[in-house]
């Protein structure tokens, strides 16, 4: 084999695992990219779960006290009429 050929076949076979040592090195990074964004999307999912919890939480609350300012109402307006009937 000429000394042509044998330098040709040592350039392919580094030109090769360079390129293999490239794409895994890039491979790697991606994945680890990928999985900071799953992190990032696991907090951002988890603050959205407990945001809908809190605004149920205050809707039930809000509910709570309209009762509460109604039943208050009713029974001012029974103290009043008593307060009348009796005066």
């Amino acid at each position: 084999m000429s000394d042509v050929i044998i330098v040709a076949l040592i350039s392919l076979a580094g030109t090769a695992l360079g390129t293999l040592g490239g794409i895994l090195a890039a491979n790697k990074l991606t994945v680890y990219r990928i999985e900071q964004l799953e992190k990032k999307v696991d907090k951002h999912n988890n603050l959205i779960d407990r945001t809908y919890k809190l605004e149920k939480a205050v809707a039930v609350m809000n509910e709570t006290v309209s009762v509460a300012n109604h039943r208050i109402s009713d029974l001012e307006k029974n103290n009043i009429k008593g307060e009348k009937s009796h005066g």
